[in-house]
């Protein structure tokens, strides 16, 4: 006997970010291969230790960047709406289902105030290629910028 199909999308249900992101996903890789730890070391100096409103976490913002360059999603509005939905970005930056995104503005804020004049991201970026390849995740045979060379 053929049913009609009922609505579930307000159903209560119990799971786990870690249960929905499948065992063999990309980010499930890169987060065992690097680790993200050092953002904060690298970064450290650049915040107000005692003053001011908390800060969105530094390897939350420059994981956040990953997963853009990572998946070819060129604007951080963009990449912002991609992880309010996707499951594996959210749960390898650490957020949860009901956990408010980063506004796309917090990086260009970042980028001008706390980051300029500085080769931070430089460094990151140079760090995170290089544990990449020592760990097997790229060979490093390609370059892709948008910069010319």
């Amino acid at each position: 006997m053929l049913k009609k199909p009922t609505s579930h999308q307000t159903d209560l249900e119990m799971v786990t970010l870690e249960s929905l992101v499948p065992a063999d996903h990309l980010l499930r890789k890169v987060e065992a291969a690097i680790d993200f730890g050092f953002i904060r070391d690298l970064t450290e100096g650049l915040y107000c230790p005692d003053n001011g409103r908390p800060p969105i976490a530094p390897e939350v913002l420059f994981k956040a960047l990953f997963v853009g360059y990572l998946f070819g999603i060129r604007s951080e509005r963009q990449l912002m709406r991609e992880i309010e939905v996707n499951v594996a970005y959210r749960w390898f930056l650490g957020l949860r289902l009901t956990d408010k995104v980063i506004d796309a503005s917090t990086f260009s804020q970042n980028r001008r105030r706390r980051f300029d004049g500085t080769d931070i991201a430089q460094n990151i970026f140079d760090h995170i290629v290089e544990h990449a390849i020592a760990k097997g995740l790229v060979d490093g045979t390609e370059l892709y910028t948008d910069r010319p060379i």
